[in-house]
């Protein structure tokens, strides 16, 4: 049986994830959000070695989750679906309203089948397409 856990990490230890899966080729420091400390982030590990991070971030009940990666190799293994639903249960226990996220508009049928609602919002950044997902919670 495979030992996963997952618990609240420091900022620093989402960067290299962050960069290895979602931008290898930008500088290091583009991965690093200007809020990271002031946010609260999650680590799953597999193994004990940190396979999968993502980072919450709130004003007042409304949570946004920012820089969800898991490491190329151990993708298509459920890992991110498990980080996500711990995110969703530790959102509702904490009384949100609401999470969302920039979702890569690749990603959408993923975040779709854990409840999310596509709006009409949509973007792009570093050439990627991204769309506004939603969660509502708690009403």
């Amino acid at each position: 049986m495979e030992k996963i856990q997952i618990e609240q990490i420091r900022f620093e230890l989402t960067w290299r994830i962050r960069h290895q899966v979602m931008y290898p080729d930008l500088p290091f420091d583009s991965i690093k959000l200007e809020n990271d400390a002031d946010g609260i982030h999650f680590g799953l590990y597999a193994q004990d070695q940190l396979t999968a991070v993502v980072s919450l971030f709130n004003i007042d009940q409304i949570y946004q989750f920012r820089k969800f990666a898991t490491i190329v190799s151990a993708q298509g293994k459920g890992y991110g679906s498990m980080l996500l639903k711990y995110i969703i249960d530790y959102v509702k226990n904490i009384g949100a309203e609401k999470l969302w996220c920039n979702a890569r508009v690749s990603a959408t049928g993923f975040y779709s089948k854990l409840g999310f609602i596509q709006t009409d919002q949509r973007s792009v950044s570093n050439g990627i397409d991204f769309v506004i997902m939603e969660l509502q919670l708690n009403n």
